[in-house]
């Protein structure tokens, strides 16, 4: 794993010890990317499920300002820690050890409005993607943020839930990456 693009392009990045996550791989980091930017100016992206933190780290490398980290792993925390050290990206990083329900709670405490959200949890915990609703339902989308889902190919995800709609939706082997924005709590068209 390394950052592919941006200022930390090519630096490489640790992998939480263990089996419990399953980092994105570089050739789907590249195409998300690809997708949705591919590079930012400013803004502010959460990271839920970080794992490793490499998909916010990427978004940093490329232009974003700040971006929060939370994972409920202890090694994941110390992974995306020493990551963000290697990568000298700390300054622009919150990492946060806690479930990701209750990091989005804190968020809104906070007044966190986020541009980019990555929603990348373990494959079985496929309720996890509600959280998509819950982010928007608790105020913390920019209108017009775009939200970032990584699923097993089994799962389906609705095209359309709490003014996310989603416009993108690409297979890579047994995983998709399906690429939503939110259009705002007026549900106004978006381009």
């Amino acid at each position: 794993m390394r950052v592919v693009a941006g200022q930390a392009k090519g630096l490489p990045l640790k992998a939480v010890p263990g089996n419990s996550t399953r980092p994105t791989t570089d050739k789907i980091k590249e195409s998300i990317f690809n997708m949705i930017g591919p590079f930012f100016d400013g803004g502010t992206a959460v990271d839920l499920f970080a794992g490793s933190g490499g998909l916010g780290i990427e978004a940093l490398s490329r232009g974003i300002d700040r971006v929060i980290f939370t994972d409920k792993d202890k090694k994941a925390v110390e992974t995306i820690h020493a990551n963000l050290e290697k990568t000298r990206l700390q300054e622009s990083a919150e990492v946060y050890k806690a479930d990701a329900e209750r990091g989005l709670k804190a968020m809104k405490k906070n007044g966190v409005k986020a541009r980019l959200l990555f929603l990348d949890p373990p494959y079985h915990m496929e309720k996890s993607y509600g959280l998509m609703a819950k982010a928007a339902e608790l105020g913390l989308l920019e209108d017009g943020a775009i939200i970032v889902c990584e699923h097993e190919r089994d799962i389906e995800l609705p095209d359309e839930t709490a003014g996310c709609i989603r416009y993108k939706k690409e297979l890579y082997g047994n995983t998709i990456i399906s690429i939503y924005r939110y259009q705002g709590e007026e549900g106004e068209s978006i381009d």
